[in-house]
């Protein structure tokens, strides 16, 4: 498609529009508009069957690309008429007749003028499948229609709605047998299509009682390499706590599990003391030294 693609087509720009006292000059240049672009191509003249038959032999047999420009501009009017039936979906028309555009030349390039078929009908299903494309793509930010039956479904759907209500059971079944995909697609798709995008951040002016749902996802220490390096350190702080403990002796380990790591049961200096027949005192004693060996052994592991 490239060479194809390298086509003078006519764009829509910015610029200032330019006269067109002969229809096909419009592909040597932009013109103004949107408005212009569309009066333009409409000023673009048909060809006759005999005239795309022989256009389409030379761009099939010799690579003839000013045979492939005449094919391509005489049906951008096809283009522009396909891309009003999408109006529907809030995206700019120049960019649906754009995106069309594209599906033309693709037609034109796989076109045979010996299957005795017009390119007007052959053109559509390119010129369609492009805008489809498009159309799924930027309509949403999460991709709404996946699969065949989706597809289906996404471009029909509303069609057999009225008044945006929603959906009898009645209604469903019909929809499903007329387009021969399943009810609970059916219900499925309706529910994705009517929920709306919201943006992830409001502006300041909406108010207080705007939901905006950065606000849900907001955490100040979230930055991926603090939650890393704080597990890290959570991961070494067990781990050396564990090897420090099996480095005191029996007592001292009992003592400081007893004392700081049984939670809600952990026991006084008193009952120790009498379990282990010494004084709360020496109990006290054998903790402090215990605690001050592990603060020794964690730095040395950190």
């Amino acid at each position: 498609m490239s060479d194809l693609q390298a086509l003078p087509v006519a764009s829509i720009s910015s610029s200032r529009a330019v006269a067109l006292r002969d229809p096909w000059s419009m592909a040597t240049g932009p013109v103004g508009n949107l408005e212009a672009y569309i009066r333009a191509v409409n000023r673009i003249p048909m060809l006759t069957p005999e005239e795309e038959k022989s256009f389409a032999e030379a761009l099939t047999k010799n690579n003839d690309l000013e045979a492939a420009k005449r094919l391509v501009l005489s049906h951008l009017r096809l283009v522009v008429a396909i891309a009003r039936q999408y109006m529907g979906y809030g995206l700019a028309q120049a960019d649906l007749i754009q995106e069309g555009n594209i599906g033309l030349m693709k037609a034109v390039r796989r076109f045979d003028p010996d299957r005795g078929v017009r390119l007007v009908s052959f053109a559509m299903h390119w010129i369609k499948a492009e805008i489809h494309e498009y159309v799924l793509k930027n309509w949403r930010m999460v991709k709404i229609a996946t699969t065949k039956a989706h597809r289906k479904l996404f471009f029909n759907l509303n069609s057999f709605k009225k008044h945006g209500q929603t959906f009898t059971p009645e209604q469903i079944q019909e929809v499903a047998s007329s387009l021969n995909v399943k009810p609970e697609e059916v219900v499925e798709m309706e529910a994705r299509m009517s929920g709306r995008d919201v943006p992830m951040e409001l502006p300041s002016d909406d108010g207080d009682d705007a939901f905006s749902p950065i606000h849900y996802l907001e955490a100040e220490k979230a930055e991926p390499t603090d939650i890393l390096e704080s597990r890290r350190m959570e991961t070494l702080h067990s781990e050396g706590l564990a090897n420090a403990l099996n480095q005191l002796d029996e007592r001292a380990k009992n003592i400081i599990s007893a004392r700081w790591l049984s939670g809600d049961e952990a026991k006084t200096l008193h009952e120790l003391a009498a379990e282990l027949g010494i004084s709360a005192e020496r109990v006290r004693q054998i903790e402090q030294q215990a605690m001050k060996k592990l603060r020794g052994f964690m730095l040395e592991s950190a």
